[in-house]
């Protein structure tokens, strides 16, 4: 599965749930108001900008926004939100694509590193961020911790969400470190609609090596967009890694 035929205009026009899901306010006000303090003044540049969930509120705070994007669908989405003179956004893959400017700020949210499905994509994407940043500048990373403790004993999917409508469950390769999400909607008939998505997952001490191999320290790592402490029982973790001096 190419992701860029994943994010078709069919998934495109079902992202966007204004005011529920990750458009809850509850859900999106900590992430923009976390993003604009870490820009401290400065630009910022969304990798994976998708429909502009995040990147047009935070520019609506005041903090300049540009993006790279895979999905000409998605952009299309934000094009209906901002034009290319608010949010401008360069087409191509966040791992090697380059953007014009200077930024205090690259941020990619949402598990959206997990869409790289290699080790060494990932590691890219960490130093494609260290190329847009200066000294100091700072990567946010939010993603996943993997379940594998949730995972029985011979089996190889896990069912992380159910609801009247919708049903979530993880396949996973254990050797090669992926695994497929499988999203179930039902809408009272008796078909479901499907709609798969691969990703590689990455435990946080392998994320802090990727980090200091393009640079990076780690500056911060909390459970939430609030603060809350990251501990072993943490599901996700929202990471912020500060390029040094000598990066």
């Amino acid at each position: 599965m190419q992701q860029e035929n994943i994010w078709d205009a069919a998934v495109a026009r079902r992202y966007d749930t204004p005011g529920t899901g990750m458009f809850a306010p509850e859900v999106l006000t900590p992430v923009v108001e976390r993003l604009a303090e870490l820009a401290d003044g400065g630009a910022a540049l969304e990798f994976a900008i998708g429909t502009g969930r995040v990147a047009v509120p935070l520019a609506a705070r005041g903090v300049p926004v540009t993006g790279i994007e895979l999905s000409g669908p998605m952009v299309e989405r934000l094009r209906t939100k901002a034009d290319a003179a608010t949010i401008p956004v360069v087409m191509g893959d966040m791992a090697t694509t380059v953007a014009p400017g200077a930024y205090t700020l690259v941020y990619l949210v949402y598990n959206t590193i997990s869409n790289l499905l290699t080790q060494a994509g990932q590691v890219e994407c960490f130093r494609n961020a260290a190329r847009h940043l200066a000294p100091g500048g700072r990567f946010v990373i939010e993603l996943w911790v993997p379940e594998l403790r949730t995972l029985p004993p011979g089996r190889a999917a896990t069912v992380w969400r159910t609801d009247t409508d919708y049903i979530g469950l993880d396949t996973y390769d254990i050797l090669d470190q992926r695994v497929v999400s499988h999203h179930f909607h039902v809408d009272g008939t008796e078909q479901a609609r499907l709609y798969r998505s691969p990703h590689r997952y990455i435990w946080p001490s392998e994320l802090d090596l990727m980090a200091q191999l393009a640079g990076f320290e780690l500056e911060s790592r909390h459970a939430d967009w609030e603060g809350a402490e990251f501990t072993a029982e943490s599901r996700s973790h929202v990471s912020v890694y500060r390029l040094t001096e000598t990066g």
